[in-house]
C-alpha cells in the first residue's frame, strides 16, 4: 500500500471516529431530552407533594408546641380546681356537721328547760292531790 493511500485510510477512519462522536453527541443530547420529559414531571410533582408535606410538618410541629404549653397550663388549672372543689367540699362538711351540732344543742337546751317545766308541773299535781287527800282524811 502506497503511503497515500493508508494516509487516505487514517483520514477515513478519522472521519469514522467524527462521525461516530458527532453521533454518540446527538444520542446523548436525545437520552437527556428523553430522561427530562419523562422524570422532571414527576420530580416536580414529588417537589410539590415535599413542600406540602413539610409545610404540615412545621405546622404540626407548631401545633404540638402550642398544645404542650396549653397542656402544662392545663395540668396546672385542673390540679387547683381540685384543690379549690375539695376545699369547698371539706368546708361544706364542717359547716353542716357545726349546724347540726348547734341544732342538737339547742335541742337539747329546749327539751330540759320544758322537762323542768314537766317536773314543777308534775309536782303541783302531787301536791294537789295530798291537799285532796288531806281533806278527804279531814272531813
Amino acid at each position: 500500500m502506497s503511503e497515500e493511500n493508508i494516509r487516505g485510510q487514517i483520514s477515513a477512519k478519522e472521519d469514522e471516529i467524527t462521525r461516530i462522536e458527532e453521533d454518540a453527541s446527538k444520542k446523548e443530547a436525545s437520552a437527556e431530552k428523553e430522561i427530562e420529559e419523562e422524570f422532571d414531571p414527576k420530580i416536580e410533582e414529588a417537589q410539590v407533594k415535599l413542600d406540602e408535606e413539610e409545610k404540615l410538618r412545621d405546622e404540626a410541629i407548631e401545633k404540638a408546641a402550642e398544645w404542650t404549653g396549653k397542656k402544662k397550663e392545663k395540668i396546672i388549672a385542673a390540679k387547683a380546681a381540685n384543690k379549690m372543689h375539695n376545699t369547698l367540699k371539706s368546708d361544706k362538711e364542717k359547716a353542716l356537721n357545726g349546724k347540726l351540732k348547734e341544732i342538737e344543742s339547742e335541742k337539747k337546751g329546749k327539751i330540759k328547760e320544758i322537762q323542768g317545766e314537766i317536773k314543777a308541773l308534775q309536782k303541783q299535781i302531787v301536791a294537789i292531790e295530798k291537799a285532796k287527800a288531806k281533806e278527804a282524811a279531814g272531813e
